[in-house]
């Protein structure tokens, strides 16, 4: 298993970073890209990331399984505004592939087009921003291969269900006895 994880300036560390570890923590191989030609990407918070690669490296998308969207601003409407981004997670949505957003990450999903008639949540006051999908103000919402979440606080719970969506229920299981989740 293989996913694109995007960053651009001010994404939300703790969701990207969290969902990273948690997911390369279960063997499945995180491409951290930023958006621009540089490796080196600030977040919301003033933590530098170095990314694996920049977005004109991805050639390639058939071995990719999914792609995530971190919250954060303007993180999120800098993904949101690029258009290879955008044609990223259409083509892998479209493929069957897992697309998976969290915090104000949605609006993503929403310009690709991909959440008409989707169960999907988000961080408060970006429901209105996500026309035509069923907007639900769970945690975590799974519909088919579109997974969102509300926030920085649930950036475990977005990572076990990215996980379980993957590598079944006794991976996601693994990995919360591992990081001591629920004790």
């Amino acid at each position: 298993m293989k996913v694109i994880v995007f960053l651009a300036e001010g994404f939300e560390e703790v969701e990207a970073l969290t969902t990273v570890d948690y997911l390369r923590r279960k063997g499945i191989l995180v491409d951290t890209v930023s958006i621009t030609r540089e490796k080196e990407v600030m977040g919301a918070h003033q933590i530098r990331v170095l990314a694996d690669k920049v977005i004109d490296e991805i050639a390639e998308l058939d071995s990719y399984d999914g792609v995530i969207i971190p919250g954060g601003i303007p993180g999120a409407t800098n993904l949101r505004d690029h258009n290879r981004v955008v044609e990223i997670v259409k083509t892998l949505y479209d493929k069957g592939k897992l697309a998976a957003a969290i915090c104000a990450g949605p609006i993503v999903l929403e310009r690709a087009g991909i959440i008409r008639g989707k169960k999907v949540t988000s961080y408060p006051g970006f429901g209105g921003d996500l026309k035509d999908s069923i907007y639900e103000e769970d945690n975590v919402v799974v519909d088919g291969n579109i997974i969102t979440a509300r926030g920085p606080a649930l950036a475990v719970d977005f990572a076990i269900e990215i996980i379980k969506y993957l590598l079944g229920e006794e991976k996601a299981e693994d990995l919360k006895r591992d990081i001591l989740y629920n004790k």
